[in-house]
């Protein structure tokens, strides 16, 4: 049997074992995730583009995390080796987010569904379907790893943002050294602000020094955030006065 023929296989099992119908999205049920599902490895990128959206939307509101959330996540980290979706431009129309390979944008997505089950998350409350994700991130981290090293920045940077998250399983914790080595070459030669963002929070998270590591336009975001939070400190505080965002 061939490669793409077993996995064919393999993914036709993660849908076929999941009740859709049982498991609730933000619009209803999930049983039109598998077709969408399915199309997100069609070799026509105007189908992968319309399926990202019929895909992800229902599990993608209000950094929610719900029922159809967990088996959806584990179908993508199933696909990111596949060949459709590993295909895309990297050229400079990929810089923005509507071109952005098919790739990338899953790993986005994983990244920002495991940030929405983070521990901080879980501090202010945590529902059944949020710790069915943190269950999943061993499988899920394995898939997103592979991409470290690809060739493509975008891939590999967006890959080690989505790491960062998964990485606070019990099971995962022994990688935070190898993800620091990998946010440190991030940091020298990326200017994506929001990844820069979560890397330094990241490294300072776990102890690393990073005032070498920090740019002009970094400690000058930090000083912006720090203003906001300020300010909706205030405001909630009872002040009369709005926020200035």
């Amino acid at each position: 049997m061939t490669r793409s023929r077993s996995q064919r296989s393999q993914l036709q099992a993660l849908l076929d074992s999941t009740n859709w119908a049982s498991l609730a999205t933000a619009s209803g049920t999930g049983e039109s995730l598998p077709t969408a599902l399915t199309l997100l490895t069609s070799p026509d990128p105007l189908v992968r583009e319309s399926a990202l959206q019929d895909a992800l939307g229902p599990v993608t509101h209000q950094n929610s995390i719900y029922g159809a959330t967990v088996p959806v996540a584990l179908y993508i980290a199933a696909i990111l080796d596949h060949p459709a979706v590993m295909t895309g431009s990297c050229g400079q129309d990929a810089s923005t987010p509507r071109n952005r390979p098919t790739l990338v944008r899953l790993l986005a997505w994983l990244g920002d569904t495991a940030y929405d089950a983070n521990d901080e998350c879980v501090a202010m409350g945590e529902s059944a379907e949020m710790r069915a994700f943190r269950e999943a991130r061993p499988a899920i981290f394995s898939a997103v790893r592979a991409h470290f090293g690809h060739d493509n920045a975008d891939v590999r940077h967006t890959a080690l943002v989505a790491a960062i998250p998964l990485i606070e399983h019990p099971l995962l914790v022994e990688h935070q050294a190898a993800l620091g080595g990998h946010a440190r070459r991030l940091l020298a030669t990326s200017t994506d602000r929001r990844h820069r963002d979560r890397v330094l929070d990241a490294l300072k998270a776990w102890g690393h020094d990073t005032s070498g590591l920090e740019n002009a336009a970094d400690i000058a975001a930090g000083e912006h955030y720090a203003h906001l939070r300020a300010a909706r400190a205030s405001w909630e505080g009872g002040y009369s006065e709005a926020p200035p965002f």
